[in-house]
């Protein structure tokens, strides 16, 4: 059996969608965040040193980092669904969005969450904060418009992993609405729905 270490508002949700579009039994582990620091309780530290979430247990396997684990859930339990064939084209563009929403997307979302609690010390950061979230902002915008999903016709691992970056973006995605669209197309799934029913309270669910 799977084992999901959940922390709420996070990460970890998109896990959550994942096993129920693959319809694959899983238990749950919840953490909840410090209210005043907004940080994981130490509790995770006893399930990996690192202490963050999502955490997923298999086997006498731990796996952690959201693409590692969408990667391996998709390849063991998959049956070949949510992902481009290997060795085709769109496998390779699916694998890039696996590493971007993490390697490159989220750091300037993280950045302006940070700064905006430093109010005007973080005056000098905010240009090239908001360049870097125009930029790859932008860069999802155009890779959605004309089309639903980020890579062929249908939904796969690649729109799970990056559906944290447009959630993550909810004050700002009335300027990309081809992102928006979309992010709304992926909350409207009945399986993402069910993951909220048994994840619990999720902020960015808007």
């Amino acid at each position: 059996m799977i084992v999901v270490h959940h922390l709420n508002d996070s990460r970890s949700q998109r896990v959550l969608w994942l096993l129920e579009e693959l319809g694959v039994p899983y238990d749950i582990r919840h953490y909840a965040r410090n209210a005043t620091t907004r940080l994981a309780p130490p509790e995770l530290l006893a399930v990996h040193p690192l202490g963050k979430s999502p955490v997923i247990e298999e086997d006498g396997l731990t796996v952690i980092e959201s693409g590692a684990i969408i990667d391996y859930l998709i390849r063991h339990h998959g049956g070949g669904r949510l992902q481009p064939a290997a060795g085709t084209r769109d496998f390779e563009v699916y694998n890039q969005w696996l590493h971007y929403a993490e390697g490159s997307a989220m750091l300037p979302l993280m950045l302006k969450l940070y700064t905006g609690r430093l109010g005007e010390a973080a005056a000098p950061l905010n240009p090239r904060i908001e360049s870097e979230l125009a930029n790859h902002l932008g860069y999802v915008e155009r890779s959605l418009q004309g089309r639903d999903w980020l890579v062929g016709d249908s939904l796969t691992g690649a729109d799970i992993q990056m559906s944290f970056v447009g959630e993550a973006a909810r004050g700002l995605r009335a300027a990309y609405p081809a992102m928006d669209a979309w992010v709304r197309r992926c909350q409207a799934r009945p399986a993402y729905q069910r993951a909220l029913e048994r994840g619990g309270p999720y902020a960015l669910a808007s």
